[in-house]
């Protein structure tokens, strides 16, 4: 199936949402009002993709019939993997 071009450009902004959502909850601000550098803002950026990753593995368990446990032990490896990314970040590992 192969999508128009209307849906081509719906799924481009689709992400473009997800990245700008994922910047602003990462603190975008921060480095330009501090004059500091957005190294940790990017690190903030795909923290939240990997997290979302997880999530989405942990949705799919919950759609799936025949992979249900990959999928669940999957999402919660992804999710701990973004957790010690976190922990990583912060400098508490």
């Amino acid at each position: 199936m192969q999508l128009g071009g209307g849906a081509k450009i719906l799924a481009g902004v689709k992400y473009v949402y997800l990245i700008f959502f994922f910047a602003l909850l990462s603190g975008m601000f921060y480095p330009i009002i501090t004059h500091s550098s957005g190294y940790s803002v990017i690190e903030g950026i795909l923290i939240l993709f990997v997290g979302l990753a997880g999530a989405l593995s942990i949705y799919k368990a919950g759609t799936s019939n025949k992979l249900q446990k990959v999928y669940l032990i999957t999402g919660f490896a992804i999710l701990a993997i973004a957790l010690l990314l976190v922990y990583a970040l912060i400098g508490k590992l």
